[in-house]
């Protein structure tokens, strides 16, 4: 049972080799681009609903900052679309692996904290001691901001890993009764699979939204170094 249950988390393989360079690099393939001077309504749509976010996003930001936009554009789209296509049946969701959202999340984190060190030198170190702190406290809240500052990128990992997997285990082990009760008792089936139904509708919800809790995370982080 368990190995069926974290079976759908195992990185896939093509005769023997990783096949998870392959299902990252397959999502970009599914945003449609146009040639055209005039756009069709999905093009239309999806252009409106990057410039909203991207415009949410960014209104904090400086000029600096805003260098960040596509980056951050494509890292939600590259995320959204990555969980949703775990979602469907028999596929793999490469954002249940807590290696790769670390990747993601490490050079992101690592970069908006060395643009601060560079550029704001005197506002990135008074973020270790907050202002008005009293003399025998100083080197306790020192080594806590700086133990504080070094796990960002594991929070940032762990929390889109954990909703991605919590999900579809949730998912799986509601399907499973479903397969169970079908020849036990319909009523019963009927209100289970109702229930994974609405399951469903929000693990879609909960995907779109941890990209962009992700990726506004990473701002606030670029924010604070900028």
């Amino acid at each position: 049972m368990n190995e069926n249950l974290f079976a759908s988390f195992i990185a896939p393989t093509i005769l023997g080799l990783p096949a998870a360079v392959l299902i990252i690099l397959f999502p970009p393939l599914l945003i449609p681009t146009s040639k055209y001077l005039i756009n069709n309504r999905l093009i239309t749509t999806q252009q409106w609903l990057i410039k909203l976010t991207s415009k949410q996003m960014m209104t904090m930001h400086n000029t600096k900052g805003r260098t960040w936009s596509l980056m951050l554009v494509s890292l939600i789209i590259f995320i959204a679309t990555t969980n949703l296509l775990g979602l469907l049946p028999h596929s793999f969701t490469p954002t249940t692996q807590l290696s790769m959202n670390l990747a993601m999340a490490i050079p992101l984190w690592a970069g908006a904290v060395i643009m601060g060190f560079r550029f704001k030198i005197k506002n990135a170190l008074a973020h270790f001691l907050p202002q008005g702190t009293p003399t025998p406290l100083i080197p306790m809240l020192v080594i806590i901001e700086t133990i504080s500052l070094l796990i960002q990128p594991m929070a940032l990992a762990v929390r889109l890993t954990a909703n991605i997997t919590a999900g579809h285990l949730l998912m799986h082990l509601i399907g499973s009764a479903t397969l169970a009760m079908s020849t036990i008792n319909l009523p019963s089936t009927l209100i289970i699979f109702t229930i994974l139904i609405l399951l469903t509708i929000l693990e879609i919800a909960v995907a779109l939204i941890q990209a962009y809790v992700f990726t506004l995370l990473v701002s606030l982080y670029l924010h604070d170094n900028t």
